[in-house]
């Protein structure tokens, strides 16, 4: 373990150069590939064993241990790291390394979220691999695709539910960010819907009386945004996008809005989708009874199609990662903040599978920007964290 620590310690510009390429390559939602293949390659770089790219996209890698010399079928622990970006294709990358107040501070989209947690993951994997740390059971290393946005989680889900996988992972660390000093255990559902009311459409004099998409939209939304949320658990709702219509003097064919449902409660997120399906069905109701004959051209419908569904969960507060993550913290003399988050780990809670996501040590800001940054103080205390954390759960899987 102190080898370990020191191949961390003597490495910082390893880490860091990793990182900066991370940073040069394009990952928009669903256009992860290139980062994939830079992922695969690392891997094998290293030295873990049985490297593969599965079917969504991602790469997959195992820390050598005596156990992989037979076809393992017993637990794994996870320690993940998500590849893709919220920007898309065409957004200017140019990582650039400065030095403030003494250390590091690379600039790029992307740099923090995430390639800080690929770093640190890559990182955690090259310290164990050259100093030959003895693991009591398989450690699982992957680069996953589909985190961001559109993505909902795909990388996530698909590790779960796939073979040789699903059922075998027994404890999972996402890394995920910059930060040494809190951890993510309780997961922030949210459920993302795109409802689209449609009509025959027309001359806003000549076929006046056709109901109008628009106004029921309009409706729609005026009801589902009068909403009462509770306070806790805490529940939003957001009016995200509306579009429709060709011009000023034409009653719309159709009207499309997207609507964004949180919460850390799934009986919430599911009251909220009952209220959004009743309001369109009573906006286009309404709407439809206002129709005039013989002018009207035809009646309203509407659909609503889900396009987001994050699960919502908290880690038990006896859960075995929660308790060993105190003792880690405690040693190192870390506090331990707990808070709420959307992230890969939403899966794995939702199953029951002990998880937390954590940061790769270092400090950022900028997230989601184009000024997006990352600094390399403190990444080291991060990364001892992670380290400790991942082993102490490979300890106690390999007892389960």
């Amino acid at each position: 373990m102190h080898a370990a620590f020191a191949w961390m310690h003597g490495n910082p510009k390893t880490i860091l150069d990793w990182q900066r390429e991370l940073c040069a390559i394009p990952a928009p939602p669903f256009g992860e590939e290139a980062r994939g293949r830079w992922m695969a390659a690392r891997f094998v770089e290293i030295g873990l064993e049985r490297v593969e790219t599965d079917e969504a996209g991602n790469v997959l890698g195992y820390a050598p241990t005596p156990q992989l010399g037979a076809e393992h079928s017993g637990p794994i622990v996870v320690l993940s790291a998500h590849l893709d970006t919220v920007f898309p294709a065409g957004t200017p990358l140019q990582p650039v390394v400065r030095t403030v107040d003494g250390a590091d501070r690379l600039e790029c989209p992307g740099a923090c979220d995430n390639c800080a947690g690929v770093a640190g993951m890559l990182a955690i994997a090259k310290a164990l691999v050259s100093t030959k740390v003895e693991i009591p059971c398989p450690v699982l290393f992957v680069g996953n695709v589909g985190e961001e946005g559109e993505g909902d989680l795909r990388g996530m889900r698909y590790l779960y539910r796939t073979e040789p996988l699903a059922g075998r992972i027994a404890a999972h660390v996402v890394l995920d960010g910059a930060g040494a000093d809190s951890a993510v255990t309780q997961a922030l559902g949210s459920k993302r819907f795109q409802v689209t009311i449609a009509g025959p459409g027309g001359h806003s004099f000549t076929d006046a009386g056709t109901p109008n998409p628009i106004a029921a939209m309009a409706t729609a939304l005026a009801s589902i945004a009068a909403t009462v949320l509770p306070d806790e658990p805490r529940t939003t709702l957001n009016l995200g996008t509306i579009h429709g219509g060709t011009s000023v003097n034409s009653i719309p064919e159709s009207a499309t809005a997207t609507v964004d449902f949180r919460s850390t409660s799934a009986e919430e997120l599911i009251r909220l989708e009952v209220a959004l399906h009743r309001a369109a069905e009573d906006a286009v109701e309404c709407w439809n009874a206002r129709a005039t004959a013989p002018r009207s051209r035809g009646l309203l419908s509407f659909s609503i199609a889900k396009i987001g569904d994050r699960p919502a969960a908290v880690l038990p507060e006896e859960s075995p990662i929660l308790n060993t993550l105190r003792a880690v913290d405690r040693h190192l003399g870390l506090p331990t903040g707990a808070r709420l988050g959307s992230t890969d780990g939403n899966i794995p809670l939702s199953l029951g599978v002990p998880a937390i996501s954590l940061g790769a040590g270092g400090e950022g800001g900028g997230a989601h920007t184009l000024r997006e940054w990352y600094s390399t103080r403190d990444r080291e205390a991060g990364l001892r964290r992670v380290l400790l954390l991942t082993l102490a759960m490979a300890e106690w899987a390999a007892e389960q």
